[in-house]
């Protein structure tokens, strides 16, 4: 099976199913938060150092097949590629455009990009991420931003990469009163330090608005993401894991009648820390690349619970399915790139 409703009606995943066939522009909503600095937190990165240049390298992955701000690709620290590596294959068969937003980076990237100004996320577990003015602010921008993108598309696809985010979006969730479920990038997820961290922080928040939570204990990617699905007038479709989980709470919170849904992997979708049809409000989809079935060990780690998704992984599989590419044409593209980009590098 190449994908599966995992929660949500058959006619409403069919409809952005179909949609994805029409015309499509994907944004990809990158950011930093100092939550990600907490040690154990993430492996987003092969060294603390490093974790602040992976939403950068992703995006130069997407643009040029290889990272500029950093010497190789993004990978856990034993070697395990970035989620990108779909997403680039599935962006270089199918030819859809895509944009790179700026919503609170470190370290800008050496490619094209579009900044709201957003600022860097603090760390969670020590203060407030963000002040809400700041938060109101580049949400208005963001939202200025997804208003013109859907007059260029049938639907937006937003994917998104921040380490650490999933731990945002537990405290966001918990502070809605949503179960914190949050996935994670190892199969041995961290789970407690994760909810330390998400217990501490949602002790501070004392407001039941949904800017004043996202500026407690969110994150600037979370702000840039709902910021765009609430301008846009065209479906949108958040292409990721619980951070979209929590990111569409936000949006349903702010305009309860936007239409979204989410695209995810299958390797969320089977991770039962992640929860994601207990969490989300909305549809969701898992998309299988089918990586289990990979000769190659880094590729195959994916099915054996490590990295899962991120970069729109999900969604961007999605879309190759929905533009014709059976599971086996993909897989043996995503070969094809991993050969060129992570062995021959």
């Amino acid at each position: 099976m190449k994908w599966r409703i995992v929660k949500g009606e058959k006619e409403d995943a069919m409809k952005f199913f179909e949609l994805l066939k029409e015309n499509v522009v994907f944004l990809f909503t990158i950011g930093n938060t100092k939550t990600a600095e907490i040690p154990g937190i993430t492996v987003a990165g092969a060294n603390p150092e490093l974790i602040k240049y992976t939403p950068p390298a992703d995006v130069e992955l997407l643009y040029y097949g290889k990272c500029k701000s950093i010497d190789a690709i993004p990978a856990t620290p034993d070697g395990k590629p970035t989620p990108a590596l779909i997403t680039y294959t599935s962006l270089r068969l199918t030819q859809v455009p895509f944009f790179v937003v700026d919503s609170g980076l470190m370290v800008k990237p050496k490619t094209p990009y579009i900044s709201i100004g957003a600022p860097v996320g603090g760390n969670i577990k020590d203060g407030q991420a963000m002040s809400v003015e700041e938060v109101k602010e580049s949400f208005e921008r963001a939202k200025k931003l997804g208003e013109h993108m859907s007059k260029l598309a049938d639907i937006l696809v937003i994917g998104e990469s921040i380490p650490a985010g999933t731990t945002t979006a537990g405290a966001v969730l918990k502070a809605f009163g949503v179960k914190d479920a949050v996935s994670s990038s190892m199969p041995s997820n961290p789970v407690e330090l994760k909810r330390s961290v998400i217990e501490e922080a949602v002790k501070r928040v004392n407001s039941s608005d949904v800017f004043d939570v996202v500026a407690e204990v969110g994150d600037p990617v979370m702000v840039g993401v709902a910021g765009i699905a609430v301008g846009s007038s065209k479906p949108v479709l958040l292409a990721g894991g619980t951070q979209m989980a929590a990111i569409a709470h936000i949006i349903k919170k702010i305009d309860e009648s936007k239409d979204i849904a989410i695209a995810t992997t299958v390797y969320v979708a089977d991770d039962d820390t992640a929860d994601i049809a207990g969490i989300s409000p909305v549809t969701v989809m898992a998309a299988d690349p089918g990586l289990g079935d990979s000769v190659k060990p880094g590729l195959r780690a994916y099915a054996e619970g490590f990295v899962k998704e991120g970069v729109g992984a999900g969604g961007a599989t999605l879309l190759s399915y929905a533009r014709g590419f059976s599971k086996q044409e993909f897989l043996k593209e995503i070969e094809k790139d991993y050969e060129c980009i992570v062995e021959f590098a």
